[in-house]
């Protein structure tokens, strides 16, 4: 847990939870922050295994994945490529949309001469840091002045930035359990859109479950949902986000595969309304790692 992104914060407390219930259950577990060293000291150590909760760059991204493999430890959750393409929010939605998959149009603000792609796509716009998670970074903007700056202060969390067309419309997520798509959350936020401050610190955020849809529309996105997950060979566990439009069309926005963990998170709010606990939620994300040892 923990580690050097931006969302370090977020991470700490994820971790933290999960440790507890890992303790709750039996497991002889131990909390890590991921500094520098984190590979000597998973080795000196004797771990046998590891519980991935680090959000953003670094632990979601497959780097920590791929630095486990080396040294021959299971892990938990999706694999590197996996990974990388998850926190590639450019490159995802590149796939998807190659795929057929339903996904609001967007473009790459790499350099200046870029803005007019984006402009093209016509206002209001969603900029967003490509490859950060927690809505860090994220503005929407509604003429060519606003989106130049918002363009600005996303690079300063990363070179690849995105514009994407923005979806007035409900936002739901679809959390994943092994080959189970539990029940969808409608998240319902008085701010512009779901940001860092509704996730985490609001109490204003309304969280729906049932969503509404009725039993139909809701099958339809929970497939929709793990076409999306499975399309990146995601597996394990995770999170996909969706906004539905004016017209009824859900429009895929991105995979998670290390979700948020904390008292605010979603998946553990998902699992419960599924009749599983946090304690037996963290239990069977680590039990999925045995498989894959």
């Amino acid at each position: 847990m923990g580690g050097e992104s931006a969302e370090r914060a977020v991470s700490l407390q994820s971790g933290q939870a999960v440790l507890e219930a890992l303790l709750r259950r039996g497991v002889d577990a131990l909390g890590v922050d991921a500094g520098p060293d984190v590979l000597a000291r998973l080795q000196s150590e004797h771990f046998t295994r590891v519980f991935i909760v680090l959000h953003g760059r670094g632990g979601e991204d497959g780097v920590i994945q791929g630095a486990l493999e080396m040294i021959g430890l299971s892990y938990t959750g999706s694999g590197v490529s996996a990974s990388a393409l998850g926190m590639d929010k450019y490159r995802c939605k590149l796939m998807w949309k190659g795929m057929g998959l339903p996904t609001a149009g967007f473009a790459m603000i790499s350099q200046e001469a870029d803005l007019a792609r984006a402009e093209a796509l016509g206002f209001p716009l969603m900029v967003k840091p490509a490859h950060e998670g927690s809505s860090i970074g994220m503005a929407r903007v509604d003429n060519a002045a606003a989106l130049r700056q918002a363009w600005q202060a996303a690079a300063e969390y990363d070179a690849e930035v995105m514009a994407e067309c923005w979806v007035d419309g409900p936002e739901y997520t679809a959390s994943i359990l092994g080959d189970e798509v539990l029940p969808l959350i409608r998240v319902e936020t008085p701010n512009q859109f779901y940001d860092y401050e509704a996730k985490y610190q609001a109490e204003s955020t309304l969280y729906h479950c049932p969503c509404g849809l009725g039993e139909s529309g809701e099958l339809a996105l929970r497939n929709l949902a793990m076409k999306a997950f499975r399309s990146i060979g995601a597996a394990g566990w995770g999170r996909v986000d969706m906004l539905m439009d004016k017209q009824g069309n859900p429009q895929l926005l991105e995979v998670n595969t290390v979700p948020g963990m904390t008292s605010h998170s979603l998946v553990p709010m998902s699992a419960m309304a599924h009749g599983i606990d946090f304690n037996e939620l963290v239990w069977r994300i680590m039990s999925a790692s045995l498989d894959n040892s």
